[in-house]
């Protein structure tokens, strides 16, 4: 089983002014983020606009992080859906996930789907997945919250799942999963505001979107809680609080991608409808964030 701890990148999907995807732009991106020291990479995550990528193009963004990153960090491929029998094909018949070392699966969207359902789509997925797998709980998106209890109970019954993305925005939630996790399951901060106080509490790391744009920052935040130099972690969140709170002002990734446009890392600030760019005030007080940071 693979160990997933420290900083982990929620990558972008650059697109160009015909809106294809921009291979330039993520090898640039790629080669930017593990240049900042971070852990592992997330690949067609929700950051990702996974969901407006054809197979094809899925297929082809994999490729292409798989080939800059040339084995130096673990690779996790984001494979979820509202469809159990589709995500189930999914993982069956993606060849190119061969390539990569776990799965990131979000809970069932638009469904809203009870506990029991969700414990039963999970369960499925688990015996499908050629791979370990992070459950990914984000409420926010998906308009149903995965429980503690839920959590725990999948994590003891499917011994390939062996981590949490947590982004219910709720401490006393988190507090209940730490409450009921046993030893070797990794729980992972879901919100780039959460990361300081939620690894204060024993989470082992964060699967980030500000590491896009701020790698190193963001990896010596997170290496400084694991040491335990909360001063040190402390000031780095201070200084991160304003282009943190701006990247998600408008939604996600239309912020992040606002940054990496700022800070020259990718060609075209173009996001796919029904998302679109930041508005000039945003993109302007996000380049100026970048600037003094």
């Amino acid at each position: 089983m693979m160990d997933l701890k420290g900083t982990g990148v929620a990558l972008i999907t650059p697109f160009d002014e015909n809106q294809e995807v921009d291979k330039d732009s993520l090898v640039r991106l790629v080669k930017h983020v593990i240049g900042g020291g971070v852990d592992f990479l997330v690949v067609l995550g929700t950051t990702a606009e996974t969901t407006t990528l054809s197979p094809e193009e899925k297929a082809e963004v994999a490729d292409i992080i798989v080939r800059e990153n040339r084995g130096r960090l673990p690779l996790v491929a984001g494979v979820g859906g509202n469809n159990t029998r589709e995500v189930v094909r999914e993982l069956k018949e993606y060849d190119w996930l061969k390539n990569f070392q776990a799965i990131l699966s979000i809970t069932p969207f638009y469904n809203k789907p009870n506990q029991t359902g969700l414990i039963e789509h999970f369960r499925q997925v688990a015996a499908a997945s050629p791979l370990p797998l992070c459950l990914y709980n984000v409420p926010g998106r998906t308009g149903v919250n995965m429980s503690a209890s839920t959590i725990t109970q999948l994590a003891a019954e499917c011994p390939n799942i062996i981590a949490l993305k947590e982004a219910s925005g709720c401490i006393e939630q988190a507090t209940a999963i730490l409450r009921g996790k046993h030893g070797d399951f990794t729980l992972l901060s879901g919100d780039d505001s959460l990361t300081l106080p939620l690894m204060a509490l024993g989470f082992e790391g964060v699967i980030s979107v500000m590491a896009n744009i701020m790698p190193s920052v963001c990896a010596k935040m997170v290496n400084s809680i694991r040491c335990g130099n909360y001063p040190e972690a402390r000031k780095i969140h201070l200084a991160l609080s304003l282009l943190c709170r701006a990247l998600f002002e408008e939604g996600n990734p239309t912020g992040v991608k606002a940054a990496l446009h700022a800070a020259g890392i990718i060609r075209h600030n173009v996001l796919r409808l029904p998302l679109i760019p930041a508005s000039p005030d945003l993109y302007a007080r996000i380049r100026e964030y970048i600037s003094r940071l």
